[in-house]
């Protein structure tokens, strides 16, 4: 149970961060539904060099690499929930780098995942 702990909380930090650096890469590049076809294609080149959604790209194979390690020797049943501590970082980081604004409603559902996540994990270890 150790080591998928370990493995899920490195996967699901990868994966955050490469969460992270897509979104803030995309809003930078601009709003892809007000574009039309030559504007959507302009993007799609500079998707294509853009440090940050190379560099998210990149964490979120590393998280799917971990994942596919996790799955081989742990059930989903307890794997899948803990990939839900997402959320806590992501509310976190959000705030921080993308300057959003988190509710206290979200916060609450947040801290119920995470209550929901330790139910689970700890009903594994029988």
């Amino acid at each position: 149970m150790l080591k998928t702990l370990i493995v899920m909380l490195v996967a699901i930090t990868a994966g955050t961060i490469g969460d992270i650096l897509l979104a803030k890469g995309m809003k930078e590049l601009g709003d892809l539904s007000s574009m039309n076809l030559r504007g959507i294609l302009n993007v799609a080149v500079q998707a294509l060099t853009s440090p940050k959604l190379i560099i998210g790209t990149t964490m979120l194979a590393i998280f799917f690499f971990l994942w596919l390690a996790v799955l081989s020797w742990e059930d989903l049943s307890v794997a899948l929930p803990m990939q839900a501590l997402n959320y806590v970082l992501v509310a976190f980081l959000s705030q921080y780098f993308l300057h959003e604004t988190v509710t206290p409603m979200r916060w609450a559902g947040t801290v119920l995942v995470c209550v929901g996540v330790m139910l689970i994990t700890k009903s594994s270890g029988s």
